[in-house]
């Protein structure tokens, strides 16, 4: 059996892991941590694309999308996600507005899961330029054809989006989930609870899926762990669920992405190990793991290698 070790990317860094299956081939879609910083903090300019039909053989499908191809973008390429609907596809990407402090979420349009990807030429989401929330989009189409984005951070919120992929339901709105402890547990962040940022909302055997990185209460865990809850209606409420991967990783992030692929169900995560522990230049990792038979699922652990299919 042929295997391939983590993290999957080794000549370049890469994060917050966003894969998308279409057909025989999962897609992996990350952010890129440049190799020269500034400021010591995260410098973020593009984002990449990788493809598989085995988990072990990677292509590296370079650059795909780029601040470069956002005309009213300035800083922070940040988490992503990609979806296909309707034969074109559709990255949803957080970015800081020129001018702005806070954060805003594009949309890049594309024949191709490997692009080039075009932007619509404004933000899909925008709640002012000291908005720092709008970040991290996890995109899902229900069995019904609605569609939702959430986002969030330290809130978690959502919209409807319309069929066409690029405009969202204004007379609803953007919708604040209400951030309790029945649905995120007790955590240390802002809003009390275990949640922190990275959504990944999606659905299996009738049960809505939010996993997402997260603090725990105990002041001692700094680092962001991995998290889910679950709900039985695509809006919540939410029950959470558990600790899905716990901190250790040698970075104050980490950032969810779950597939099912060929049969097999992996979670994408991202460590500084390639690094030697830098913050700021994470690597791509993946496991395998199993669902257990009423939905749950236990604690992952961080894996050296992944085994071909």
């Amino acid at each position: 059996m042929s295997i391939k070790k983590n993290p999957i990317v080794t000549n370049i860094y890469t994060a917050d892991p966003a894969p998308m299956v279409d057909g025989d081939t999962l897609y992996l879609y990350t952010t890129h941590d440049e190799d020269e910083l500034i400021d010591h903090f995260y410098t973020m300019r593009d984002w990449r694309c990788f493809s598989t039909k085995d988990m072990v053989n990677w292509t590296d499908h370079g650059s795909i999308f780029s601040l470069d191809d956002i005309s009213w973008a300035e800083d922070r390429a940040w988490a992503p996600q990609t979806i296909k609907r309707n034969g074109k596809y559709y990255m949803y990407c957080p970015v800081q507005k020129n001018g702005h402090s806070g954060m805003a979420i594009a949309v890049g349009v594309s024949d191709s899961p490997t692009g080039p990807f075009k932007d619509l030429g404004y933000p899909l989401i925008d709640e002012g330029e000291d908005d720092w929330n709008d970040i991290d989009p996890t995109v899902f189409i229900d069995d019904d054809g609605q569609a939702y984005l959430y986002f969030g951070n330290p809130e978690l919120r959502y919209v409807l989006l319309n069929e066409d992929m690029i405009s969202y339901n204004k007379e609803v709105g953007v919708v604040k989930v209400p951030m309790t402890t029945e649905a995120f547990a007790k955590g240390s962040h802002f809003t009390g609870t275990s949640y922190g940022e990275g959504p990944w909302f999606y659905k299996r055997n009738g049960i809505y899926y939010m996993v997402y990185a997260g603090f725990r209460e105990s002041t001692e865990k700094v680092n962001e762990h991995l998290a889910y809850s679950t709900s039985d209606s695509p809006t919540g409420p939410w029950k959470y669920g558990g600790v899905l991967m716990t901190e250790e990783g040698g970075t104050f992030t980490n950032h969810p992405g779950i597939a099912e692929f060929k049969g097999h169900s992996y979670l994408f995560y991202h460590t500084a190990e390639l690094s030697g522990g830098e913050e700021f230049q994470r690597s791509v990792c993946v496991a395998e793991f199993k669902y257990n038979e009423d939905g749950s699922i236990d604690t992952i652990a961080k894996c050296d290698h992944i085994e071909g299919i």
